[in-house]
């Protein structure tokens, strides 16, 4: 597979009804709707509030693989990579013969469709999905759960997004995406289904570092009994979690779903061809590591109280209620930025980075307090924050 010709052809596959993150549960239904009958769609049961989960099928292979996205409801870039990926398997690409012959893909495009009208993490009762697998307790929970065990998929794509603060070890670039092979239990044990997702892995980050270097990282290995991919891969389906974070002022994550739908790519094309029987976890291994050294905004050598220093200030992303669809719910966002640290900071790196030696500063500066302060360069604002709104 060419996976630079697809990328640079990736526009031909953009589902363009999707331009941001705050897109519906009824964009998501008239994009299935359009799908030609190669596609074949089962509605699998309703959400808390009546809102249709749905199963689309395609392919004819022996091999079967379960894609899910959106349980978490502000988590949008997996969804919106599916549908690319869903306008890919109409093409007339060899890799798209490879996939149906060898393949029976499922596809189910938000898990949370109360949670994504809302743009919140939590379904309708205020429940994290992916902490319900053992009780299933919300009818969202339980289809996904039954979904799992009627098909017994070989293989799962568990698609979330991840906070944006998380970089990549090493590099200190924000981690744009994280990939890992979810354990099955609190030793981190491995077993053939876990040893199997972790060569998937190493074969999907070594398609697609090449065009994200430094910006790929392991996510956080750690067993969590109430989750969907450490049980899907207790059961024997061999799970492969996707998170999509930050890259640069992407904030949409319109070109970061670009490099989502090229990873899901490549480990499809890994499963297809059989390809990852021959990688090593070794390699899975040699991913650098998830860690948190980055700030949203970074300013040094600022002079305050008599002294230079750094000072790092990270947002926290709020549903705009002043701009909602007619139907009041949200279709935008604000960033409220708050003083994180003071100090010493030149070990770390941010999104943006500001040298302040020359800049006067009016107003005071509250570790863990919203950002209220302006910084002049002569009589000119470089930076103005007003009670956390970056003005």
């Amino acid at each position: 597979m060419i996976l630079g010709q697809l990328i640079a052809h990736y526009a031909d596959f953009k589902a363009g009804a999707l331009k941001d993150r705050f897109f519906k549960p009824a964009d998501v239904l008239r994009l299935m709707e359009e799908l030609p009958p190669a596609f074949e769609t089962l509605l699998l049961g309703n959400s808390v509030e009546g809102r249709g989960i749905y199963n689309i099928r395609w392919g004819t292979g022996k091999v079967k693989v379960l894609l899910w996205s959106q349980m978490h409801g502000d988590e949008a870039t997996g969804t919106m990579a599916l549908f690319d990926l869903l306008n890919f398997l109409q093409s007339e690409h060899e890799l798209v013969g490879l996939l149906h012959s060898t393949c029976e893909l499922h596809f189910i495009p938000m898990v949370n469709p109360d949670g994504a009208v809302r743009f919140s993490r939590r379904n309708a009762l205020q429940i994290d999905l992916n902490r319900d697998y053992l009780q299933a307790i919300t009818p969202e929970a339980k289809l996904l759960k039954q979904r799992q065990q009627d098909l017994k998929p070989d293989f799962g794509f568990n698609l979330h997004d991840q906070n944006t603060l998380w970089s990549v070890s090493g590099s200190l670039k924000p981690a744009t995406l994280s990939l890992l092979a979810p354990a099955f239990n609190r030793e981190l044990d491995i077993n053939p289904t876990r040893e199997n997702a972790m060569r998937v892995i190493a074969d999907m980050f070594k398609a697609v570092d090449p065009f994200l270097p430094g910006h790929i990282g392991l996510f956080d290995d750690e067993f969590e009994p109430r989750a969907f991919g450490d049980n899907f891969q207790q059961q024997g389906t061999c799970t492969i979690l996707i998170e999509a974070g930050g890259f640069g002022q992407d904030f949409e994550k319109q070109e970061i779903r670009k490099y989502y739908f090229a990873a899901l790519l490549a480990g499809l094309h890994s499963i297809a061809s059989g390809m990852y029987r021959q990688q090593h976890t070794s390699q899975y291994f040699l991913i650098p590591k998830n860690n948190k050294q980055i700030f949203h905004i970074l300013i040094h050598d600022l002079c305050f109280n008599g002294i230079s220093l750094s000072v790092g200030l990270n947002y926290e992303e709020v549903p705009d209620e002043h701009r909602n669809n007619p139907s009041g719910y949200p279709m935008s966002s604000r960033r409220i930025y708050r003083v994180e640290d003071i100090g010493d900071l030149r070990f770390c790196d941010a999104y943006q980075v500001f040298s302040a030696a020359n800049w006067r500063l009016a107003g005071d500066i509250c570790v863990n307090q919203n950002a209220n302060f302006t910084l002049f360069e002569k009589n000119e604002v470089r930076l103005c924050f007003e009670d956390g709104k970056l003005a």
